[in-house]
């Protein structure tokens, strides 16, 4: 398979590519008069090349056919991407790019009463760590994942959620505008690293198959026994969780080692 084929789409979705399409204009068009920095380009352009990739290209397909492989789709969806496009803090740049019908429609929308309050029940701390952890769960549910990989409808509905979510929690767990308290933001990364590496080890350490609507789709790799391909899947979700809060982690302290120390007169 040469290039091109792989970067055909394996089941192709006109929500995701007009998605990605005009948030990369509005992105290019807000940093023509925002100065940003190269690295922040870089960024934003990584994290959403990134979650494209994964979904509209022949990747979906081993996705669909290898769990490990769908792990790794989980782990972009859900930590990868977002946690570029969040690092790029391409808020001013979005907002200059935005047409000024739609910032209206925003504004008005932000406004409401029941938006207000979903808004801040879902960027509460707690209730944002629930959800990030709760999501993956149940997605990982095997009745749930037997069916989620059965209807492409429940298939999209997962890798939306995953991926709106890990720009819910990445932002408010990276973003000092969201949440100030440096030690807030390092105790949600934190936290849900322990339920992430317990999924993880309960998926490696079952000896039968959790997940035969592989098998039953037909693997890819054929040498590899179902076992072992959970394994791995089950050891990229125990590992790659604990790197990507420690990376985070990491990235708040560094921020905050480099502000001026106040002092009191």
């Amino acid at each position: 398979m040469n290039l091109l084929q792989w970067l055909i789409p394996w089941e192709a979705s006109f929500s995701i590519a007009v998605v990605t399409a005009v948030t990369a204009i509005i992105f290019i068009r807000g940093s023509l008069t925002c100065q940003l920095l190269f690295r922040q380009k870089l960024y934003f352009g990584a994290g959403l090349l990134s979650l494209y990739v994964v979904t509209q290209t022949q990747i979906d397909y081993y996705a669909e056919h290898e769990f490990f492989v769908h792990q790794l789709q989980s782990l972009v969806l859900h930590h990868l991407g977002p946690f570029f496009i969040v690092l790029a803090r391409p808020k001013d740049a979005l907002s200059a790019g935005f047409p000024t019908a739609g910032k209206r429609l925003i504004r008005w929308v932000s406004g409401q009463k029941p938006v207000q309050c979903a808004v801040k029940l879902l960027f509460h701390p707690v209730a944002a760590i629930i959800v990030f952890v709760g999501l993956l769960a149940f997605w990982l549910l095997p009745s749930v994942h037997f069916i989620a990989m059965l209807d492409w409808r429940i298939y999209r509905l997962m890798n939306w959620s995953m991926a709106l979510n890990g720009l819910m929690f990445w932002g408010l767990a990276l973003n000092p505008d969201l949440m100030r308290s440096p030690g807030s933001r390092i105790a949600m990364m934190l936290a849900v690293v322990p339920p992430q590496i317990l999924i993880g080890a309960l998926i490696f350490f079952t000896p039968h198959e959790l997940y035969p609507i592989y098998t039953l789709c037909g693997r890819t790799f054929t040498g590899m026994s179902p076992v072992t391909d959970q394994q791995i899947g089950g050891l990229m979700l125990w590992m790659n969780a604990a790197m990507m809060s420690v990376v985070g982690i990491l990235i708040v302290i560094h921020k905050e080692l480099r502000q001026p120390i106040k002092f009191n007169n």
